[in-house]
């Protein structure tokens, strides 16, 4: 294997970026939500600076009642075993991903049908102004070659082809010789499946060309390589149960928590963190404070952010009766202001803010202890103990999945099962909106309208943390090209425009 002094040109690339999916490379079941399937085509793209692109979609238009989009796809495009691909296989995605139990909502669909050969309509139950953001990440199967063994032998149309699989160990592809689009520099690409410290240790032996590394380690940049940081919008937040403790859900896991269910308690959290720490702590600096689920982007409410104030943080928990005990940790009615505060084990980064985290919230009377666990126990304990978790994402249709009643205890989204009437009502609003840019006053109202919201000011139903910033250490001779402001780190954000990669030694 070529290390990163090698200053030859070459068409294969190693890449430890994590993002190995669970459920394999399955379009219908989440894969390419956050970030390009690789593999496959998806209707629309976009460009560096998240403009929109076509991709598949030569051109597209939605009705004036806001309830058809009529699609043409490109001519001529073919999957990667040579068959063509046609509407009738771009209606055949979006109605199966319809009837999937995967990471998808397209319940505001009636169906797809292909009108000819290389026309699509799509019809919806009503307006719904997030669904076109299924254009960017559903990306097309064939509708006569998908079955169960898909996930692991994906065909599709995109830059690249699936050549094998070890499952937690690597995934290798090839450039897909009949992609319409740019072909790729790189011929073949490694991506290794090991954990934070392992990646680190095979960039350090020049054994990789690309590899993500957490905030941790990421001053620790080896002798051959250059640092690349794309900001993002890829935050880390708390979620808290909102109900009071006793109730189970289908599965029999535990709802609720006797003290995350106190509005003050949520509230006082949002008011006793001190992000700028998290921030110079957790991150060493690379990233941002975070306020909500959304900062910086057009639908997140300017005016919702709260800073830091200990004092007030105290006197909220003082007013509703948490009295602090002789141990210093606050008692109401018997119950002690105790919880665990959950990260998956493996993640140094959340290990780091969940530790950070509870060490500050000692300070206006609360027993935090910060606990490592498996994904497994964690999805067994999130409905009643505050989670660590990570999002981030191109579009508001993530905010409506975190706080809409309906999904609550839904998969990962909404797990702490918040409701508020008043937000649910903006999040209609702002779906039935005519486009959206006219969504973005809908979308910051429901966070906070003055009165109530989902922000740290209303219902407080998360303490947002800290907006990461993508750190990669990449060979010095590999020029990744303009980097997109990145979204959640699931599913490879950086290989979002590897068709403009090249290698630049000689």
């Amino acid at each position: 294997m070529l290390v990163a002094s090698d200053a030859v040109a070459k068409s294969e690339l190693v890449l430890a970026v994590g993002g190995e999916p669970e459920t394999g490379y399955d379009p219908l079941l989440g894969w390419g939500r956050y970030g390009h399937p690789l593999f496959q085509s998806t209707l629309l793209k976009r460009g560096p600076d998240l403009e929109t692109v076509p991709d598949l979609a030569a051109d597209w238009s939605l009705s004036s009642d806001r309830l058809t989009w009529t699609i043409t796809i490109r001519p001529g495009v073919t999957f990667s075993d040579g068959s063509a691909l046609t509407a009738d296989d771009v209606a055949f995605t979006f109605n199966r991903a319809a009837e999937t139990a995967g990471a998808r909502d397209l319940s505001a669909m009636v169906d797809a049908t292909a009108i000819d050969a290389e026309t699509v309509e799509i019809t919806l139950k009503r307006p719904w102004i997030t669904f076109s953001e299924t254009f960017y990440s559903l990306g097309i199967v064939p509708s006569d070659r998908y079955g169960p063994d898909y996930a692991r032998q994906p065909t599709g149309s995109g830059p690249y082809t699936l050549v094998s699989w070890t499952e937690g160990e690597q995934l290798i592809v090839e450039a897909n010789p009949g992609y319409y689009g740019e072909h790729p520099q790189f011929e073949r690409l490694t991506f290794l499946f090991t954990s934070e410290d392992t990646s680190l240790a095979a960039a350090l032996a020049g054994q990789v060309d690309v590899v993500s590394v957490p905030a941790p380690m990421a001053d620790l940049e080896p002798a051959g390589f250059k640092t690349i940081v794309a900001t993002s919008v890829d935050n880390r937040g708390i979620t808290f149960p909102m109900r009071e403790p006793g109730e189970t859900n289908a599965e029999g896991e535990p709802v609720g928590n006797a003290v995350t269910s106190d509005i003050a308690i949520r509230r006082a959290i949002n008011l006793a963190i001190d992000r700028e720490e998290l921030v110079a702590v957790a991150l060493l600096g690379h990233g941002r404070p975070a306020y909500g689920p959304a900062d910086g982007l057009p639908w997140s409410a300017p005016d919702a952010s709260l800073a830091q104030d200990l004092g007030a943080g105290r006197e909220m928990l003082d007013a509703a009766g948490w009295r602090e005990g002789p141990d210093g940790v606050r008692v109401r009615d018997d119950v002690r202001a105790a919880m665990n505060l959950n990260y998956p084990a493996s993640d140094l980064t959340r290990q780091a803010l969940a530790v950070t985290t509870a060490q500050q919230l000692e300070a206006i009377g609360l027993d935090v202890t910060a606990k490592g666990l498996s994904w497994d126990r964690i999805e067994r304990v999130m409905h009643s103990e505050p989670v660590l978790f990570g999002w981030g994402s191109h579009s508001p249709e993530e905010v409506y999945s975190l706080y809409q009643s309906d999904w609550g205890g839904v998969d990962y989204y909404n797990p702490g099962y918040f409701s508020n009437p008043a937000v649910d009502e903006y999040f209609a609003e702002a779906q039935a909106a005519v486009s959206l840019e006219a969504s973005y006053p809908y979308w910051q109202a429901a966070e906070w309208d003055g009165d109530t919201g989902f922000g740290a000011k209303g219902d407080a139903g998360w303490a947002w943390l800290v907006n990461l910033d993508h750190v990669y250490f990449v060979n010095e001779c590999l020029d990744l090209g303009p980097l997109q402001t990145e979204p959640h780190g699931h599913g490879w954000p950086v290989t979002a425009m590897i068709e403009q990669w090249q290698w630049t030694c000689e």
